[in-house]
């Protein structure tokens, strides 16, 4: 190769530098070879090699989430490396998570041809993402990357892949210029049109029970202040769709928390009361509604804005629909409205600042109540006393983690990731390391269930390699917890393939290299947090948690076997 070209893989690297990529999350395999050698001590690019695929795009998805960019993972094999990314490109997409995958595909020459590792990698990733290229010309790979991570940035954002036959990433390539990034200088977020703002403004004035209802839009297009500012003027409560507890800060007095089945009372009881929603960058899907009204009030005016048009009144009538950015629309709406206040929503909004103090002073007490076997409260409790303002937290789905969501401080967004619709047990941990190395300086808190992180332990080896120094920790009760609980509440506890017979995840840590604590009363919870908080180097905390501390959240799903059990009861 002489100056003015380089391979296939050299191409690869030179596009991600183009699109100011700074860290590549991958799995080695022989047909990425050409990328991981263009990668080797690369000056701006840090290569964070990991154990399996899964997980990997797990470390690239909260990354991108983290980063408001895009993440990247690399399946260094094809075949086998490109099929267990599509559980981590499923969980992105379910997220509208803007992740790259750059996946390693069979020779062109042996397609077809029953090869060595084959499978259709192009067919295998449609479902799961907004779209999938396979290379047919190596002087084509830049033009494709670019094109890759333009449409995984655009709204709505999503996971994208991209096929690299490994006799293209061998080719010759001419050298081509560096270019500007694709997705940064173009501003693809549209407003509202001032006549339907107008008209936004005129119900939301004539309501007395007005309500905010944010969603990851809000988050997305870091809308945080102008949706408070529009709620002061306002006057109206703040509540955010499940998975999106920190779309506004909870330090804020009129924050809600999260609504809907697995949201907390007094928020839920808002959306039940509200004579106008103004729904902000949320479908209003399943995990805020259940598709009932069993969590909106049926007669409340809504007004949806979403970017996606095919959202808008999709499962519940709209008075008004609004297609555009949550956060920009959020501004429009606060510059048009009067700047005295709650007006009449006085009465509705100081009832709401009372309650919600009542239930967090009753959320505090039942945390120091404390007691044996250790309560999912009480750690939840802890984590509120000991973390940090600035801390972020993952999950994981499950039963304890879906008890956590609402419970914790989200002080600074973003703040929360979650599986969110995919419900992916398994994901939190390795979301974690992404999103440290997103935002190195903030603390990052992870929580599973030891089933899940049974699942993923072994990432504990790629925090200890690049020093990412999260907190993970382990709410171990033995136990697959939602399946139990559903054994336990509607099948007679007849149990079969439940429980979960676990290592001391504490001593596993210490063999990776890792600091281990172990948590076994309520009273060793503080100093055991606080001590990993700030160990310095990744942490694991096994916390015993009572395995009685189980709850059937999807009891519309087994009412056919209980005749008492209502939906999303």
């Amino acid at each position: 190769m002489n100056q003015q070209s380089t391979t296939g893989g050299g191409a690869v690297v030179a596009a991600l530098e183009d699109e100011r990529v700074r860290h590549v999350f991958g799995l080695i395999g022989s047909a990425g070879m050409e990328v991981f050698d263009a990668l080797h001590e690369h000056p701006s690019i840090r290569f964070i090699g990991v154990r399996d695929e899964r997980t990997g795009t797990h470390m690239a998805d909260g990354y991108a989430r983290a980063s408001g960019g895009a993440g990247v993972f690399l399946a260094g094999q094809n075949g086998p490396g490109a099929t267990n990314t599509v559980t981590g490109l499923a969980q992105a997409r379910a997220a509208y998570s803007p992740l790259v995958v750059l996946a390693g595909s069979l020779s062109s020459e042996h397609v077809y041809r029953d090869a060595f590792q084959e499978v259709d990698q192009q067919s295998l990733f449609l479902p799961v993402t907004k779209r999938c290229w396979t290379l047919t010309r190596a002087a084509r790979i830049g033009e494709t990357i670019r094109d890759a991570f333009r449409t995984a940035l655009a709204p709505r954002r999503g996971p994208v892949a991209v096929n690299l036959p490994r006799d293209l990433l061998a080719a010759s390539v001419a050298a081509s210029p560096s270019r500007a990034s694709a997705g940064s200088p173009i501003d693809m977020a549209p407003v509202g049109n001032p006549e339907v703002i107008a008209r936004a403004v005129e119900l939301l004035r004539g309501a007395h029970r007005p309500l905010i209802l944010a969603g990851g839009g809000i988050k997305t297009g870091l809308g945080s202040e102008a949706t408070l500012r529009l709620a002061e003027r306002l006057g109206a409560p703040v509540a955010a769709s499940p998975g999106h507890g920190d779309a506004v800060p909870c330090t804020h007095r009129l924050y809600a928390g999260q609504v809907g089945p697995r949201g907390n009372a007094v928020a839920s009881k808002l959306a039940r009361e509200a004579d106008v929603i103004l729904a902000l960058g949320t479908r209003l899907g399943f995990n805020t509604t259940f598709y009932t009204y069993d969590h909106l009030n049926p007669d409340a005016k809504i007004i949806q804005v979403e970017i996606e048009p095919t959202a808008i009144s999709r499962f519940f009538p709209v008075a008004l629909g609004i297609l555009g950015d949550a956060a920009r629309i959020a501004n429009q709406l606060a510059a048009a409205l009067p700047t005295d206040g709650a007006g009449a929503a006085a009465v509705w909004t100081t009832r709401f600042v009372d309650e919600r103090r009542r239930m967090l002073a009753e959320r505090d007490a039942a945390a120091e109540r404390g007691g044996e076997p250790i309560q999912p409260a009480t750690l939840f409790g802890a984590l509120r006393a000991v973390a940090p303002a600035n801390a972020m937290y993952t999950m994981d789905a499950g039963t304890l983690c879906l008890q956590a969501t609402d419970q914790l401080n989200y002080a600074v967004p973003p703040a929360l990731f979650t599986p969110l619709d995919f419900g992916l047990v398994g994901f939190s941990y390795a979301c974690g390391l992404g999103v440290k190395l997103a935002c190195p300086t903030r603390p990052v808190i992870s929580l599973m269930g030891d089933g899940g992180f049974g699942m993923t332990m072994s990432e504990i080896g790629t925090a200890v390699a690049h020093g990412i120094n999260t907190v993970c920790v382990v709410m171990n009760n033995g136990c697959w917890g939602a399946e139990k609980a559903y054994q336990r509440d509607f099948f007679g506890g007849r149990y079969i393939g439940a429980d979960v017979p676990n290592p001391p995840y504490d001593r596993v840590a210490e063999l990776f290299g890792a600091a281990g604590f172990r948590v076994d009363r309520a009273s060793q919870l503080r100093d055991a947090l606080s001590a990993a908080i700030h160990a310095g180097r990744p942490a694991i905390v096994d916390v015993a948690v009572d395995p009685d501390a189980l709850y059937s959240f999807r009891r519309d799903s087994f009412k056919h076997r209980d005749t008492n059990a209502g939906v999303g009861s």
